[in-house]
């Protein structure tokens, strides 16, 4: 037992845990990606295709929408260890309430095709 009353192996299973986590969480990054590209395709066909991407900073997961010419802005930004969805502030910060939690039901429903998963 260390000074917390938790055992070694119980620190472990709780590391475990969270790692597996994260991992959901840039799957849904991953999978939310896909599905935005999906969806401006379907509703644009014959306009270029615009790109979603993950950009990893410190806290969070910042999926970013570029244009056909190279224009950039922020779509969502996502908590890594969380998974709470955040509205876009500005480019670099999110707004300060929670849209919605990725690893809970209540966030949008969403159909991908096979996307590589991190697991």
């Amino acid at each position: 037992m260390t000074a917390t009353g938790q055992s070694f192996a119980d620190f472990v299973a709780e590391r475990d845990n969270v790692a597996d986590m994260e991992k959901q969480i840039e799957n849904y990054c991953l999978m939310l990606c896909e599905a935005l590209i999906q969806d401006f395709t379907s509703h644009h066909p014959n306009s270029d295709p615009y790109k979603f991407y993950i950009e990893t900073g410190r806290k969070y997961h910042k999926l970013i929408m570029e244009t056909g010419d190279s224009s950039r802005s922020v779509h969502a930004f996502i908590d890594k260890k969380t998974g709470e969805v955040y509205k876009p502030a500005s480019f670099k910060s999110p707004a300060k309430h929670v849209r919605f939690n990725c690893l809970t039901n209540s966030g949008p429903k969403f159909k991908t095709p096979k996307v590589k998963s991190l697991m």
